[in-house]
């Protein structure tokens, strides 16, 4: 009984062994490339439009937190050349206004920061968004079986990056 069921396993092995032998045959023949996604937000147009873009959209917060920081030094330096010679009163009053403009500039930076970022992410998942389809348009013109974005190790035979960059070029994004 046990041979029975034994020869049962090895005829299956070796049905999955042939069938595995026709994968990797078939695995040898794909058409396989790759794409690095880094290059495509380094260096395409889209992409550095989109840098312009949200340096004009975030100029004018990046501005006036730099004149607040100037104006926290002035204040900051000021107290600390006149503040000996104020009166308590006085030199505490600047401390809570300096503390409180402190207090505003971290506020308004954080959330600069937090901004930025989100619109950051949103106009690179839109670059990614059509490079995706400049690939697919690629994939599908040359009859690629395989094209994969991140890999540890890419053979420059295979890197397609230049390919897509100027694709995306070309159909204006």
């Amino acid at each position: 009984m046990l041979t029975g069921m034994f020869s049962k396993r090895v005829a299956c092995a070796m049905a999955l062994a042939m069938t595995l032998g026709v994968g990797v045959a078939h695995a040898q023949e794909a058409k396989i490339a790759a794409v690095n996604s880094d290059r495509i937000l380094r260096e395409s147009a889209a992409a550095k439009a989109a840098q312009v873009k949200l340096e004009a959209e975030f100029a004018k917060r990046d501005k006036d937190l730099a004149d607040m920081a100037q104006k926290l030094k002035s204040m900051s330096d000021s107290l600390d050349k006149n503040g000996a010679s104020m009166s308590a009163a006085d030199r505490a009053q600047k401390q809570r206004d300096l503390s409180q403009l402190d207090t505003d500039f971290q506020r308004k930076q954080r959330e600069f920061r937090e901004d930025l970022n989100q619109r950051r992410n949103e106009e690179l998942a839109a670059v990614l968004d059509r490079a995706n389809k400049v690939i697919k348009q690629i994939a599908e013109a040359q009859h690629y079986d395989l094209i994969v974005q991140e890999a540890v190790y890419v053979s420059p035979r295979i890197d397609i990056t230049d390919q897509v960059l100027k694709a995306l070029a070309a159909s204006g994004n």
